[in-house]
């Protein structure tokens, strides 16, 4: 039985392979922004660690005077922190955004990568529709001709049929 082929499987193939790198792309910046917002996290657990031991610096105790140096120490650790929280939110903000086009551009990769496998589907179906069209004209004519050689070459009308002119 003949095999289908589909002419343009190298352009499905070049198709797979962009929407395979797309998706390794996507896979990357997502791994990228889950770090940023664990760290994003982490400094802000830091933030909140460094405010609550300046808290108790400055509250001091009964009686005692509150020694500056340990709050000046504290309050530039709970800065630098807040510091690296804003730098580590604009960072996140840039992930975002590359995040989105690369999905955008994975999201066209896939229907390129599905209008060409419709494509497919729509051929082979067209070319199993051929083959059992051929397939029905060949046993048809193995049918016609081996009536033909039982016949001695001549077509008979079914018992009971009308004998037109008309027919063959």
């Amino acid at each position: 039985m003949p095999r289908f082929v589909f002419k343009l499987e190298p352009l499905l193939e070049q198709r797979r392979a962009q929407e395979r790198e797309k998706q390794i792309v996507v896979a990357k910046i997502e791994r990228e922004r889950q770090e940023l917002i664990r760290f994003l996290s982490a400094a802000q657990m830091e933030i909140g660690s460094h405010k609550r031991d300046l808290s108790s610096l400055l509250a001091g105790g009964e009686g005692r005077a509150v020694r500056m140096t340990p709050v000046r120490l504290q309050a530039g650790a709970s800065l630098h922190a807040e510091a690296r929280a804003r730098h580590l939110t604009i960072k996140l903000a840039g992930v975002y955004k590359r995040l989105h086009a690369a999905q955008s551009e994975l999201a066209s990769a896939m229907a390129a990568r599905r209008a060409v496998e419709l494509l497919k589907e729509r051929r082979h179906s067209e070319w199993l529709h051929e083959q059992a069209r051929r397939e029905a004209a060949e046993t048809d004519d193995l049918v016609v001709s081996r009536h033909g050689r039982r016949h001695g070459g001549v077509i008979q009308a079914p018992p009971g049929a009308r004998a037109d002119s008309d027919s063959v």
